[in-house]
């Protein structure tokens, strides 16, 4: 477990420390032999011809591991995958990232990567809905659509010769994010899931969780293409709608957005891996406490969550035994 950067008095130490200790040992035993330090030998069988991944190199006639983190082996190639890493990005990722730079033809995007990645004009759908070759009227209507600033949800389409991401939004859940909060996060603590988009009914919160480490948590929006053709239609007026429409957000749903930020950020400062069943968790014990939202950020809650979490791991384990 990494160091935490908490104020805490001596008795919050020891049950953090105590709770902590308990997730590890949880880990370890579900994670024995595949969890490996720097230069653990990694268990293999010599009959069988292997390819040596990342992470991994040979020593005196056994292959040992050069990071810390987990054994994956896929076919014939045996890596180790680390625990603690920066983003790197893969086909089929869905990002969050805000806009940079307007060019030719591009949006740029900060995406919390080395370079900025690349959305073209032709790598999504046009305002008005129809398929058809792109001229010059769009590109100079790109700020309507996408300007400086603006939040967007997209998916890595390919990588480019100067090792840049392309981009492309050419679905309805893609596209401008607005009414909400935008949020930072090691990008280790998000796995690859099947779902990252997560609407919660209960609350009229959109939840998206972006591989690259950016996370949003908004207002729900049901169609972001409705958006888009408000606002190819005047920039003025939709300008003018967008701050009308931001005042008339719901004071619930407003608290229910700081609530729901406010636990991925407790999750991130303990170093938790982020999943809507584990936000889920530390919001409802937010409300069964009946914390205020700026009360979820003291020492106390990071506690109570850190003990929580080990004690829903513990009755998982025990439920496969």
């Amino acid at each position: 477990m990494r160091e935490i950067q908490l104020s805490l008095n001596q008795t919050q130490k020891i049950r953090l420390q105590k709770a902590l200790q308990k997730l590890e040992s949880l880990h370890s035993k579900v994670n024995s032999d595949a969890s490996v330090t720097v230069a653990d030998t990694i268990p293999i069988s010599l009959e069988d011809s292997i390819l040596k991944g990342h992470g991994t190199a040979e020593r005196n006639g056994e292959v040992v591991a050069t990071v810390c983190g987990v054994v994956e082996r896929v076919n014939m190639l045996v890596y180790v995958r680390s625990l603690r890493s920066r983003f790197k990005p893969e086909i089929g990722d869905i990002i969050v990232g805000r806009v940079v730079e307007v060019a030719q033809k591009r949006w740029k995007l900060e995406i919390n990567f080395n370079q900025d990645a690349v959305l073209m004009l032709s790598s999504m759908n046009l305002p008005d809905g129809i398929q058809r070759r792109r001229t010059a009227v769009d590109e100079l209507n790109m700020r309507n659509v996408f300007e400086e600033n603006d939040v967007i949800c997209a998916e890595v389409r390919n990588f480019q010769n100067d090792g840049s991401l392309q981009l492309q939004a050419r679905s309805q859940k893609y596209g401008k994010l607005e009414k909400g909060q935008l949020l930072t996060v090691p990008p280790y603590l998000v796995k690859r899931q099947k779902q990252h988009f997560h609407h919660l009914v209960q609350y009229g919160v959109d939840l998206i969780l972006g591989c690259n480490g950016f996370i949003w948590v908004g207002e729900h929006c049901d169609a972001r293409d409705t958006v888009a053709e408000e606002q190819l239609n005047n920039t003025e007026e939709q300008n003018t709608k967008s701050t009308r429409v931001s005042e008339n957000v719901p004071l619930e749903t407003r608290r229910n957005i700081c609530r729901v930020a406010n636990a991925v950020r407790v999750l991130s400062t303990l170093g938790f891996s982020l999943t809507l069943e584990v936000i889920l968790e530390a919001f409802n014990l937010s409300s069964t406490l009946n914390l205020g939202i700026d009360e979820m950020l003291v020492s106390e809650f990071h506690v109570l969550v850190a003990e929580k979490e080990a004690e829903r791991r513990s009755s998982l384990t025990k439920k496969k035994r």
